[in-house]
Order: C-alpha cells, then structure tokens, then sequence
C-alpha cells in the first residue's frame, strides 16, 4: 500500500542521506521524495511516498525514523485530510500545425507553455500525481521529447472531516 509520509528534520548536511539510509536498509522503495526548508530556515521537511506492505513493516518504519538524530517529528498522512501536489515539465513535439489542437487540450488542465521552440513546446503543470499523469497520457500521441516531475509533497488541511454517523429520515 501507498503512504504518504513526512518528516521534519533539523535542516543540515547528511540528514537526508541518513534518512533515505535508513529507508534502502529496510528495502522500502522511495516512489516520491521532497525536500525543502520550512518556514523557519533551520528545519526541513521530507515528504516520501513509499510503498509498504502491511501495517506492521509501517509501524517499524515510522518508530525507526523518529529514532533518527536529527529526526523532530514523523507523520503517515495518507489517511487524513491533504493536500497534495506535484510538478512536471514537459517538452512535446508540436509542430505549428498541430499547436492549436496542443493548446486545446492542456488548457483545462491549466498548463503553462514556459517554453517554445520551431517544433518543441514546453508545458509546466502541477496538481494532484493523477492529474500529472492524466496530462501525460494525453501528450503522448504527440510525442513526449523530454519529462521531469518534482515528485509529491503534501500537507494535512487545517480542517479534518470528522466522520459523523448520518442521521436518516428514510426508514
């Protein structure tokens, strides 16, 4: 199963190797990882989606990295309220003639051109990992020269949805 899971560290040199160290020991498979600083610049936060094979490998995985040094706090955030996004640059080969049909296609997906060339158009978009990937299909008939993707961060929403027993007037 797909987890989503931060980590806040204390920003500074080997951190990030130490924690991804840690994850290659116990064979998990990093899927996503990003890193970058808070809002105070001596604290960074990681966010990784990993694959993980039942509940208990998770709970040695998030015990083990809270065991980290410079490790100040872990969270598995794939069960609660998130927000999720990802970014990926794409160069499509678009000749002038099909340019129009190009830009039909990405402008509900709000893609940005960044970048045009004679016969080479590159697009930025972000959102959700599926709406990427849904971009990316679309594309590919055109002919996909060049793709990168920042990989997933996320954060937990202010707000949670409490799940409240619902009251029905059918019976």
């Amino acid at each position: 199963m797909k987890r989503i899971i931060t980590v806040t560290v204390i920003n500074q040199s080997g951190v990030l190797n130490r924690v991804t160290g840690l994850l290659m020991k116990r064979q998990f498979n990093i899927e996503s990882i990003t890193v970058g600083h808070t809002e105070n610049p001596e604290i960074s936060k990681m966010t990784f989606v990993v694959n993980v094979e039942d509940e208990q490998k998770l709970e040695q995985l998030l015990k083990q990295l809270q065991k980290q040094v410079d490790v100040l706090k872990v969270n598995d955030i794939t069960e609660k309220q998130i927000v999720v996004r990802e970014l990926a640059l794409l160069k499509v080969v678009s000749p002038p003639a099909v340019r129009a049909e190009i830009n039909s296609i990405i402008e509900p997906f709000r893609a940005s051109i960044i970048d045009t060339g004679k016969n080479v158009v590159t697009f930025q978009v972000t959102g959700s990992p599926e709406k990427i990937d849904a971009f990316i299909d679309l594309l590919k008939p055109y002919g996909i020269k060049e793709l990168t993707r920042t990989g997933v961060t996320a954060f937990v929403r202010e707000t949670q949805k409490v799940n409240a027993p619902q009251l029905s007037i059918l019976k």
